[in-house]
């Protein structure tokens, strides 16, 4: 697979993971049916996402040498925020 197309597929996954994440912090998403269920069907796809992603992210983001250029870099620390605003929303 193309580097660049990589990168940029795990940055797209991280934000809709954050979107997902922080949307059901923020809302009643039980208030809607449709979004309830949206949310009921996807929530253990997102727990796996929100833990693989920024290790996944941190390996490819070593092997492209730390650059800080790098989608890699951006989707470990949007993963990271994420997680950090789920923790102290709490």
């Amino acid at each position: 697979m193309n580097p660049v197309r990589k990168s940029k597929i795990i940055f797209l996954l991280s934000v809709l993971t954050a979107v997902f994440w922080c949307l059901g912090q923020l809302i009643n998403v039980y208030k809607f049916g449709i979004l309830g269920a949206a949310f009921e069907l996807l929530w253990l796809p997102m727990i796996v996402l929100l833990f693989i992603l920024p290790v996944l992210s941190f390996i490819q983001w070593m092997k492209e040498k730390f650059s800080p250029k790098s989608l890699y870099l951006y989707s470990f620390l949007l993963i990271l925020a994420t997680g950090m605003f789920m923790f102290l929303k709490n």
